[in-house]
């Protein structure tokens, strides 16, 4: 595996059609959990996964993975959605991690990696993150990354059948450097 940025315990790396096997039994075994924050039916078809990733052929959107240094077992995603060049420099994350991987800081470590990669390779100024008011792991997350919190968006995403409110956080590369 080619990873982009590597830490203690995980790397990140690009999504590709080869993780359609454990992507699958991550997503089936934590569909349930996943359900109310994540938009859309789990991805467990191949169909499903290449129409997945074909979000990713073009500049707008990034697929990554959070894998285990020692083993390349993946132990979380996260995309970066919505790119916008020119004078913004921006973008949206989206991540998750699994029932069987979650709680170990796993994506602590990961995301750290990827901000790091977004303001680095990317040349991405500023990412911003939206979440569920309810997901307070998620907040805990994201907060202990760095992000910060800068307002309040009601009924921003359809998520599991009805209009969620979202919280935006949001990181700069002058809040890291």
């Amino acid at each position: 595996m080619i990873y982009l940025a590597q830490g203690d315990r995980v790397a990140i790396r690009y999504i590709c059609l080869a993780d359609f096997d454990e992507l699958s039994a991550l997503h089936q075994e934590s569909a349930e959990m996943l359900a109310r924050w994540i938009p859309g039916p789990p991805i467990v078809t191949y169909e499903d996964f290449e129409g997945y990733l074909s979000r990713f052929d073009g500049p707008l959107h990034e697929g990554f993975l959070i894998c285990r240094s020692d083993t390349g077992a993946i132990v979380g995603r996260v995309n970066v959605n919505n790119i916008i060049r020119g004078t913004h420099q921006s973008a949206t994350i989206g991540y998750s991690a699994y029932a069987s991987t979650t709680g170990r800081g796993y994506l602590t470590e990961g995301l750290r990696l990827l901000v790091g990669h977004a303001f680095g390779e990317m040349e991405l100024h500023r990412l911003e993150a939206n979440i569920q008011p309810s997901n307070t792991a998620s907040l805990s997350l994201i907060e202990r990354v760095g992000f910060k919190r800068e307002g309040y968006s009601p009924r921003f995403q359809f998520i599991d059948g009805t209009w969620r409110d979202h919280e935006r956080w949001a990181i700069t590369t002058e809040m890291i450097t």
